[in-house]
């Protein structure tokens, strides 16, 4: 889906002038709940069973309006029909309206404001600045039509500007849709707000807050527009969400042969772009496709407007009943997963590309496989699971004589005698391990993270706190902390028969029914309580666990949740020039404060991980969750993983921590791999290399899959 659509206004219209109805209670005219704004006593309603807004009529003209529930409860005032800041006259325009038209349709029903700029040297003439402040600009800056349209069975609202510039013009910003989240109800408050791949905030949490991430980074108000994963962002508080969408790849603004304005995301709750005790979500441009111009909330390199010029922006907003996930799982449903971008190779072709690497580049005579990057001992015996069913499959290939001739040098001469451990002697194993877990378990349910201690992979944490502060607190949990040991339970207590092992993973479980955002599952190098990929996979599975053990449905919902909280992490779109497609953040944070960007880099390696351990444990989630087509989500990610499948003659990739890598890179050492990092802003890759097995998992995955479905056909 590189491209979203969202459809004019159709033709065949009914078209009148919209008499306002007057102030007076009589005729029941509206009292806006917002105070902040000039009111004439004119308004108008646009609503559906869905939602209601209502558009109300400044001393100038149309310029606002607020967006209900059906019950009542304002989530939102749209603060105006647009704004424009030009360099040369420090007074923002906003857009009004002399007139308002209805559009009725067997399709819906639109409101079409005629909007222009106000002319600044206009609203103050006859006052009493008249003779002593004097703008140049004698006309509208900007003209056009701005159309929001309802249709009778959808939540989804369409927005459509379509502006014209005047003259030439040096633009700080133009703004679209722009929404005051909580104005004038319930303020800053808020359940969570997201905005895919780029910020997930709960409770009184800021967006762009250091919790997270350290200055620069941790600001993320006016982000790069590739680091937004999937177009939209969302807002929810007390079981209602509000979401505003938009094509990233739509032309917002181009003149000539010039450089493309894209609709750039605006998002801060708090506001603290306006420092006001609401919550905003807009779009404008122009964009800050350039990092080094990201957050500028005025353009410090202001483009040309020229006469003549379009503006557009395309956008949607609706709201939903639940939490941001919600409304991000809304918009999926309406909009579908896009298609995922044919894989660089076919399926049963880079198996053959990695069969062949494990036979050439990943063979270390006399050591066995591996991606041997800091030392030789990272090679071994070992058989990387994929191969023993590939050399099963393909027993005359010359490729599969020669990795058997391999494997056999690897074996000892004599054959050491294996002691087979009895049926008695693997539950004792298995109890003493569950027991090791009991013990430290606490007596609401929960698991302690200890840095220091069982949680210690790396020394990450401790030069974070050394010289800025803890990433985590001693004694602290979070999802993954207690998911973990959680799964491990309900294992041994259903291998074993030991109800005290299930007993204590199911209160493991339900000490975490309450949380809503996934958390702890890179704790080895990030902060604890940041949004994280890998804490949701797992959840997903150990709630499904528990329902195939307990057969209560809400672990099934529970499971399905986390499921879908994977959806924010995962790029549903890509920009034009750089593929990324099913490309996922594994957690919105940084590395140690400063040390690696996961907004702005994507990592695979933890998706695929998710999904092959589903399939370890027998959970198809097309069918557990029916509503998501996730073998077309499984599809894209590990069609996005062949694409990250690196040959050095596309010398586009780079080390990090280990720069003695780059050589063996250029001769072939690590071709057929995949890296452990992707820049979204750049395209390139980077990071240590990892083996293509996990790849090879889940496309053997796919392959039956279809093998099963082509079966189930004849």
């Amino acid at each position: 889906m590189k491209k979203m659509f969202f459809p004019a206004v159709l033709a065949a219209l009914s078209v009148s002038v919209f008499t306002a109805r007057s102030a007076t209670a009589a005729n029941g005219s509206l009292a806006p709940h917002f105070k902040q704004s000039s009111y004439v006593n004119e308004s108008v309603t646009l609503e559906n069973k869905y939602v209601t807004m209502n558009f109300f009529k400044r001393i100038k003209g149309w310029g606002w309006g607020e967006i209900l529930t059906p019950e009542g409860k304002l989530m939102a005032v749209m603060d105006h029909l647009g704004e424009l800041m030009i360099r040369d006259q420090d007074i923002p325009m906003r857009f009004e309206a002399d007139s308002v038209s209805r559009v009725r349709t067997a399709d819906g029903e639109s409101l079409v404001f005629n909007v222009k700029s106000v002319v600044v040297r206009e609203m103050l003439k006859g006052t009493s600045f008249d003779n002593w402040m004097h703008y140049p600009y004698g006309e509208p800056a900007i003209t056009g039509t701005v159309t929001i349209t309802v249709t009778p069975d959808s939540p989804f609202v369409k927005l459509k500007y379509d502006l014209t510039a005047t003259g030439n013009y040096y633009l700080r910003y133009l703004r679209g849709p722009w929404l005051k989240v909580g104005e004038s109800s319930f303020g800053t408050k808020k359940d969570d707000a997201i905005l895919p791949g780029v910020d997930w905030a709960i409770g009184d949490e800021w967006t762009s807050g250091s919790d997270f991430f350290k200055d620069p980074w941790a600001l993320r108000v006016v982000p790069h527009p590739n680091k937004v994963s999937v177009p939209l962002m969302a807002i929810s508080y007390e079981g209602d969400g509000i979401g505003l969408a938009w094509d990233p790849n739509a032309v917002a603004a181009r003149w000539f042969n010039y450089r493309t304005q894209h609709p750039q995301p605006v998002f801060a709750s708090p506001n603290f772009v306006d420092r006001m005790n609401n919550q905003l979500m807009g779009l404008m441009i122009p964009d800050a496709s350039v990092e080094g111009h990201e957050n500028e909330i005025y353009s410090q390199i202001a483009p040309e407007l020229r006469i003549g010029e379009k503006i557009e922006f395309d956008a949607e907003l609706w709201l939903s009943k639940g939490n941001s996930v919600d409304v991000v799982t809304d918009w999926v449903k309406r909009h579908g997963l896009p298609e995922p971008s044919a894989p660089k190779w076919d399926y049963r072709k880079a198996l053959d590309l990695m069969a062949g690497a494990y036979n050439t580049n990943l063979w270390h005579e006399g050591h066995g496989f591996g991606v041997v990057q800091r030392s030789i001992d990272e090679a071994g015996p070992n058989i990387p699971g994929f191969l023993r069913r590939y050399m099963n499959e393909n027993k005359k290939s010359q490729v599969v004589k020669e990795l058997q001739a391999k494997i056999e040098s690897l074996q000892p001469k004599e054959v050491p005698m294996v002691k087979i451990e009895t049926p008695e002697q693997k539950k004792a194993r298995q109890v003493k391990h569950g027991d090791e877990i009991l013990a430290i378990q606490r007596a609401d349910g929960s698991f302690a993270f200890e840095p220091d201690g069982r949680h210690y992979r790396k020394d990450d944490f401790k030069v974070a706190t050394s010289f800025v502060e803890p990433m985590g607190l001693d004694g602290a949990t979070a999802l993954d902390i207690t998911i973990l040991p959680a799964m491990e339970l309900l294992q041994i207590g259903k291998e074993t028969g030991e109800q005290r092992f299930l007993d204590a993973g199911k209160k493991a479980i339900d000490f975490c029914m309450s949380m809503t955002r996934p958390e702890g599952g890179d704790f080895w190098e990030t902060p604890l309580h940041a949004a994280n990929l890998f804490a949701a996979g797992h959840a997903a599975i150990a709630n499904y666990k528990a329902f195939e053990q307990f057969g209560d449905p809400k672990y099934k919902e529970k499971a399905v949740y986390w499921m879908r909280t994977i959806l924010p992490f995962t790029h549903l779109w890509e920009p034009e020039e750089i593929p990324m497609l099913y490309n996922t953040k594994p957690v919105l944070s940084s590395s140690d404060w400063y040390f690696a960007n996961w907004v702005r880099d994507h990592v695979q390696w933890e998706v695929l991980a998710v999904f092959a351990q589903s399939i370890a444990n027998g959970i198809r989630w097309e069918e557990v969750d029916p509503e998501i087509d996730w073998m077309k989500f499984h599809r894209g990610i590990t069609n996005a993983a062949i694409r990250w499948m690196n040959v050095h003659t596309d010398d586009n990739w780079r080390p990090h921590n280990i720069p003695e890598t780059y050589d063996r890179y250029k001769e072939g050492a690590f071709d057929y791999c995949f890296p452990d990092t992707h820049n979204a802003t750049t395209g390139n890759y980077g990071g240590m290399f990892i083996p293509p097995s996990a790849i090879a998992d889940n496309i053997y995955y796919l392959l039956d899959r279809e093998a099963e479905a082509a079966k189930g056909k004849k």
